[in-house]
């Protein structure tokens, strides 16, 4: 299946928390749309791989993706090395997509950083004809996107575009509970992380509001391009 979009996350919930609107719009518009997780985010404080494979399944019918595929790579201490890249490379040639969306370029979890060095560099990689990989027996095709973005995650940095999801935020909201391990439970016993406050829904609530008045909508989402994207029609910016 050859998909419009392909958004890539080191770990399940790194693409709901930070651009499930954008997904959820396009897939409203009629592309298709995948997420290929690197990791199972196994060594996470609070649930465990199999509850996050769960709760990615439930993210994934929400929100209404083609496709989701996850690489086995290991959680805190995979490498940007030739095997990785591989794995990459293969996702990307499989599904063919135009536009490619990442994990942010520098974050306080060091796989969010290495993540998306990792696929910026597969993206390259993929479409030379001399990186051979196999797929179903058979020699898959060379294919580079159109384009690479980067999603922002727990550090706030300047986007250089951003995206109005204020017609679908309830769902953006309820695709990012579905991962409810994770968050704020008055009646769990699992130890407290950065994102199981009372407070960092609202936050990220905050800063889909704050992105929305940079381009005078009610909510955003921001991201960061490796090069400067063009228009043809500077009537259709917001």
């Amino acid at each position: 299946m050859k998909l419009d979009m392909l958004a890539f996350a080191s770990h399940p919930d790194d693409v709901e928390l930070s651009c499930a609107g954008t997904i959820i719009k396009h897939i409203a518009a009629g592309y298709k749309t995948g997420i290929i997780d690197l990791t199972r985010g196994e060594l996470g404080t609070r649930g465990n791989a199999a509850i996050r494979e769960q709760e990615a399944s439930k993210a994934s019918e929400i929100m209404g993706i083609n496709v989701r595929e996850n690489l086995d790579l290991k959680d805190g201490f995979f490498e940007v090395n030739e095997e990785s890249k591989l794995k990459v490379i293969r996702m990307i040639r499989k599904y063919r997509p135009e536009i490619i969306i990442a994990n942010a370029i520098t974050d306080r979890h060091p796989d969010h950083g290495k993540g998306s060095q990792l696929v910026s560099e597969a993206c390259f990689l993929s479409g030379l004809i001399k990186v051979i990989t196999m797929e179903g027996g058979k020699e898959q095709e060379a294919w580079r996107p159109r384009a690479v973005y980067h999603y922002i995650q727990d550090r706030n940095m300047r986007p250089d575009f951003i995206v109005d999801v204020t017609q679908v935020m309830d769902k953006r909201l309820e695709a990012i509970m579905a991962f409810s391990s994770q968050f704020f439970n008055p009646d769990s016993n699992e130890p407290e992380t950065a994102i199981s406050s009372k407070i960092f829904l609202e936050g990220l609530r905050a800063r889909a509001l704050e992105y929305g008045r940079l381009i005078g909508t009610d909510y955003g989402e921001g991201f960061i391009t490796e090069r400067v994207p063009g228009i043809d029609d500077i009537f259709r910016l917001l």
